[in-house]
């Protein structure tokens, strides 16, 4: 059985409604009809220091977080854009995951090298390209493996208010992406589980 972790980089606390949330748990969804189990997480309802330690001490809530993704085998990484830009709080989340470089598993390998990432990115400006590149970097960096197409975005027209959540539906190619998206990932996620990245020589 696979697990799947949706972190909801939003700018917008609960209970407010949320476009990445609606994405990222259409993900979840799809993900579910190939065998991993999920839930979404909404970063900005948790005190997350800033800092690049695992736990950054003084109620830093961080660790709650960490340990959602440690038991995880795919991480679906939702943000909006902002001014082109992904969310402050997804910046802090690639911020958080920094402190894993330095962490190794029991045979010597990156702790998170076993762990597949996806991208959600959405928003009514240019920017879904630009930053799913800059996740991809960030997250394959830190050990996550990226699938085939493992990105899904939607762009609302420029300087317009309807919201990805306003829709009447899911745009056909958003639907699409996603179907393919949750296929790639789960099937990288079986490989990985039953044929691990070799350990460094000893």
């Amino acid at each position: 059985m696979l697990r799947a972790l949706a972190l909801n980089c939003t700018l917008k606390p609960s209970p407010d409604a949320s476009s990445c949330e609606l994405m990222a748990q259409q993900v979840l969804d799809e993900l579910a009809g190939h065998g991993a189990t999920g839930e979404q997480m909404r970063v900005v309802d948790f005190d997350v220091k800033p800092g690049v330690r695992a736990d950054m001490g003084g109620g830093d809530q961080w660790p709650q977080l960490r340990d959602k993704v440690m038991a995880a085998d795919i991480l679906v990484f939702a943000t909006p854009t902002w001014m082109g830009h992904m969310s402050s709080v997804a910046q802090r989340v690639l911020e958080r995951l920094d402190a894993e470089l330095s962490e190794t598993d029991a045979e010597g390998r990156a702790i998170l090298a076993g762990k597949v990432a996806v991208t959600v990115v959405l928003g009514n400006e240019d920017g879904a390209h630009a930053i799913t590149a800059d996740l991809y970097q960030a997250l394959g960096d830190v050990g996550f493996s990226i699938p085939s197409q493992g990105g899904v975005y939607w762009n609302g027209e420029a300087m317009q208010t309807t919201d990805y959540k306003d829709l009447p539906g899911t745009p056909e190619k958003v639907a699409s992406t996603i179907s393919t998206l949750a296929r790639n990932a789960a099937h990288l996620a079986t490989v990985l589980k039953e044929r691990p990245y070799p350990a460094p020589p000893a």
